[in-house]
């Protein structure tokens, strides 16, 4: 009997052992995952600050006003002007629709009638 809870508690050890070993070796592959993750995220974002620079670069106004003059030909572009615009008086609403459930008269939604008792 003594020898059956040796050879048991030896096999718990040993799957214990075992269930610690295999934990830590996840535990490791999951946190160089994670970092990897995190240096994949700062490449992406140095790359988006970059590519936020460029934007900023290409959008100048005098470069796209060199843009412009360079290719007025092709394009006709014209500055706008405030010339361009229509004043507000001079902008046509649409008329607002009629309502035609509109009651002049009341209803009366109660009825006297002794048909019911």
């Amino acid at each position: 009997m003594r020898t059956l809870l040796y050879v048991l508690c030896c096999g718990i050890v040993i799957g214990s052992a075992y269930w610690a070993y295999k934990e830590n070796y996840q535990t490791q592959a999951s946190i160089r995952n994670v970092a990897d993750l995190q240096t994949e995220i700062a490449k992406e974002r140095e790359a988006i600050s970059v590519l936020n620079a460029e934007w900023a670069y290409l959008n100048r106004p005098e470069r796209l006003r060199d843009l412009v003059d360079l290719n007025f030909a092709d394009l006709e572009l014209l500055p706008l002007l405030p010339e361009h615009f229509a004043d507000v008086e001079l902008v046509a609403y649409p008329q607002p629709v009629l309502n035609l459930f509109e009651l002049e008269e009341p209803v009366s939604v109660q009825e006297d009638s002794e048909e019911y008792p």
